[in-house]
């Protein structure tokens, strides 16, 4: 059985990722140690997991602004901006794929290739996670450091309850897309297969 392999992640996107995924996952663990832990029994001491967090979000903040501007500045940006026809009916046709059609060993309804690097429920869900819930979590995050300079002044409300209700919505949101982005990473020719694309930048199909 023949490999066919398709360059698709450069350096700077597996260290873009790599460095991304590490600092959500510590974001997470010391966002529900925070939310949830108690002085008598804390999965993480409380100022320390802030200490944590807040240097994750710098360092998630900084990682953000190199995927915008890498996407702009490279051929990256096409997998986001180049979208297929009929969207609503791809969309249904590749989640009826991971619901069904995968267990029955039937081929990808949209197999990747050089200029289509996500199917259609992949694009859709990262489009709105890396610019719309990112950017407004990263603004509800600086919120909570400056709590009354916006909140109060326009909803006549505490900034640091908006800010916060926000932030918790969102990080739950991400927190969930995490999850599925894992166990969706399974789903190749083999368990490990997708996860190897991002130490060699190869995208593997068996043909």
């Amino acid at each position: 059985m023949a490999t066919k392999k398709i360059y698709l992640y450069p350096v700077w996107v597996r260290l873009w990722h790599m460095i991304n995924a590490l600092m959500i996952l510590l974001l997470i663990l010391t966002g529900i140690s925070m939310r949830y832990s108690t002085p008598e029994n804390p999965l993480i001491r409380f100022d320390i997991a802030v200490g944590i967090h807040n240097v994750a979000a710098f360092i998630v903040t900084f990682n953000y602004g190199i995927f915008v501007i890498g996407n702009i500045l490279t051929r990256n940006g096409r997998y986001y901006r180049k979208w297929r026809k009929n969207l609503a009916t791809n969309l249904w046709k590749q989640f009826v794929f991971y619901a069904v059609g995968i267990f029955r060993k039937e081929p990808h309804p949209f197999p990747i290739n050089e200029e289509q690097k996500f199917n259609p429920l992949q694009k859709f869900s990262y489009v709105i996670v890396m610019y719309l819930c990112m950017p407004l979590l990263i603004l509800s995050g600086l919120g909570l450091m400056f709590p009354d300079l916006i909140a109060y002044k326009v909803f006549n409300i505490s900034g640091l309850v908006f800010y916060d209700v926000v932030h918790i919505i969102l990080g739950f949101v991400i927190s969930l897309f995490v999850l599925i982005h894992i166990y969706t990473c399974t789903l190749g020719d083999k368990p490990g297969t997708l996860f190897k694309s991002m130490i060699n930048g190869y995208h593997e199909e068996h043909e």
